[in-house]
Order: structure tokens, then C-alpha cells, then sequence
């Protein structure tokens, strides 16, 4: 339970063990409180995610109980079939692709996983790919090209897993491979933060044609606790450091860094699966269907200049 949610879960508890106690009880009374209750709960609901601070979005996006990549996967797509291993040194859990099947249409989907569990997070490396993982992507992205197949990609990962031996294993160039791969993939590709999106081990599956975000994700080059320790030289100013690093969706909206928000159910991803999935089929569905019906040819210039063309700069005089 995050501290800002604390009093809407015990209004959510109060109301369920008024339901509870009524049982079978059809008596007004009961039934008038709880309807007040639970439009109050609607309403303290709106008022505290119409105010969310960023770290309270780092914290949302970072919550346990919200989906990850196989939740929205089983949710989009049939005939989900995994592939696993990047053909030169193991498996990866903490990257999941494969074969699927999304709106009538074959895709490739290739996502970070993290798990729920102590034991299920050490398994997955909390969502933080080694180099195997991402070159288990770059086996997926080219099969897709190969075989004419779009690619959706989800980002939720603190970063790339950051170990010595990661590193003799070609991490960096492995980061950079999967970039520079996808910038010229001859097939649609649409990205989605759908928690964290952190650093490198983000953006080794983040170029696409397009680039969603759930409404409370973030997206950042490092993350909070990261920036503050450089900074200030102490990860406590991570509060400040999420306001300054513009991480949330709005904000990366604004700065033209990513092309749509997703909206989530009220009080976030991780009250309602269903709806959080559906809301994202809503705008999956359209936007795949406009990128498939273009020439290929135009659709990668057009994804390589609008990387190209992000960022600004200012030029000050010497001296």
C-alpha cells in the first residue's frame, strides 16, 4: 500500500465490510450508505490522481501489483507462443518474447518482465535484461523483418542489469545493437511504458514509430535515487530529483518524446487489469492498423527523423 493511498484502501475496507455484514440484507439504510460511500471514494479518488506529485507517479509505476508485459499479453494477443534464448549464451527471463496473435494480426512482442514474488523478481533480475536478453530481442526483431510481422514492444525495467560480468558480455554494445536495429527495422514498431522505463535497458527496446505511455509510467535517462546521489551526492533528494528529471507522462508528452497517453483506471493500473488492458487495445488497434497501411520506405525515414529530431539545444556566445 503506497501512503497516499492509505485512507481510499480503508474507505475500499470499510465499504467491503458493510457489504459483508449486509449479506443477503436488502435494507435501505445499508444500501444508502453505501452508495455515499462508495461516491465518496470515487470522488477522494479523482482528487488525489488529479494531484499526483512525480514521485508519487515513480511510486505508481513502481507498485507490485501492477501489470507487467505477460499480464497485458495475456490480455492483447492470442496464440501467444514464447521463444527463448539468444542463440550464443542462455536465456533471459527478465526480456519475454514471441509469436502472437493481436487483433486478427501476427505480431512479434518482446517485453521487460519482472516478477511478483521475492524468489519470481530474483528470477527475472527485477526486470534489469543482461546482454542475452536483448540479443533474445534482436533474434525477434529480425525474425519479424524476415517474416513481415509489426512489433509491440513494452518497457518496464529500472535499467539494464549493471554487473561486471554483464559488462564482459557486451552490454553497452548490446544496447546499442538493439537501437540501431530497430531505427531501421523494415516493419511497424510501437513502444509502450507500461511501468518503468529506465535508462538503456528502456531504450534497447524504445525506438519505434511510435511511443505510448500509461498515464502513471515514467520514463527517464536514470532513475530518481540514481540522479540525486549525482547531483546531490545523496539518493534521500530523490523526491526532487523525480520533479526535475520531467519523467511522467505529461511532461514527456509536452517535450514531444513520446505520441500518446494511455489513460488508466481509476487509481491505477494495478485496481483493474481488464480495463487497464482494454484501454490500451484502444489505441494499439487503430494506430497498428495506420502504420501497416504505409509504404514501408516512408515509415522508416519517418521513424529515423523523428528520433533524429528530438531534443533541443542552445547556443551561448564564448565567453
Amino acid at each position: 500500500m503506497l501512503e497516499f493511498e492509505r485512507d481510499l484502501d480503508e474507505l475500499r475496507d470499510h465499504i467491503a465490510e458493510l457489504e459483508r455484514d449486509a449479506g443477503a440484507d436488502s435494507n435501505s439504510h445499508v444500501a444508502r450508505e453505501l452508495a455515499v460511500l462508495q461516491l465518496e471514494l470515487e470522488a477522494r479518488t479523482a482528487d488525489i490522481f488529479a494531484h499526483l506529485t512525480p514521485w508519487q507517479r515513480v511510486q505508481l509505476a513502481r507498485h507490485p501489483q501492477r501489470p507487467h508485459t505477460q499480464d497485458y499479453i495475456d490480455r492483447l494477443c492470442s496464440d501467444f507462443t514464447e521463444l527463448h534464448g539468444d542463440r550464443r549464451y542462455a536465456d533471459d527471463p527478465s526480456v519475454i518474447a514471441g509469436l502472437a496473435t493481436f487483433q486478427g494480426r501476427s505480431v512479434i512482442v518482446v517485453g521487460h518482465q519482472k516478477g511478483r514474488s521475492t524468489s519470481e523478481n530474483v528470477e527475472r533480475n527485477f526486470g534489469m535484461a543482461h546482454p542475452e536478453g536483448f540479443r533474445k530481442a534482436l533474434r525477434l526483431f529480425d525474425m519479424a523483418e524476415r517474416f513481415g510481422r509489426p512489433v509491440l514492444t513494452f518497457l518496464d525495467t529500472p535499467g539494464a542489469s549493471p554487473t561486471l560480468d554483464d559488462e564482459k558480455r557486451g552490454q553497452s554494445w548490446a544496447i546499442a545493437e538493439n537501437m540501431a536495429r530497430l531505427a531501421r527495422l523494415r516493419v511497424p514498431v510501437i513502444v509502450t511504458v507500461i511501468g518503468e522505463g529506465g535508462s538503456g535497458g528502456a531504450l534497447a527496446l524504445g525506438v519505434g514509430d511510435r511511443v505510448l505511455m500509461l498515464e502513471h509510467a515514467i520514463y527517464s535517462v536514470a532513475s530518481p535515487e540514481a540522479a540525486a546521489a549525482i547531483i546531490w551526492r545523496d539518493s534521500d533528494h530523490a523526491e526532487a530529483a523525480a520533479a526535475a528529471l520531467r519523467l511522467t507522462a505529461p511532461d514527456l508528452l509536452h517535450a514531444g518524446l513520446i505520441d500518446r497517453v494511455v489513460p488508466e483506471p481509476d487509481g491505477g493500473a494495478h485496481r483493474d487489469f481488464d480495463i487497464a488492458a482494454a484501454n490500451l487495445r484502444a489505441q494499439l488497434a487503430p494506430m497498428l492498423q495506420e502504420l501497416c497501411a504505409q509504404n514501408i520506405d516512408d515509415l522508416v525515414n519517418a521513424r529515423y527523423a523523428k528520433f533524429r529530431a528530438m531534443g533541443e539545444h542552445q547556443n551561448v556566445p564564448a565567453g
